[in-house]
């Protein structure tokens, strides 16, 4: 089943954005992701079909960027 995850990140441009977009594709698991860059939390949504929010969080970090799980409930 798919979810969506979303992060505040500090993602400030598209260069960042292009960077990431082979990182967050090369999961296998990311069918969807998408930056709001004019939002104040930089928000990186994305919908997995099983992803661990913690995986997302290591791979941006490991990229240099700071990558916050903003849970919600619905």
């Amino acid at each position: 089943m798919d979810q969506v995850l979303i992060f505040k990140t500090d993602v400030d441009c598209m260069d960042d954005v292009n960077r990431l977009a082979a990182l967050l594709e090369s999961t296998g698991k990311v069918r969807q992701w998408s930056f709001d860059l004019t939002d104040c939390d930089r928000v990186l949504r994305l919908v997995s079909t099983d992803l661990h929010p913690r995986t997302i969080e290591k791979l941006l970090r490991a990229e240099g960027i700071c990558c916050e799980n903003m849970a919600y409930e619905l």
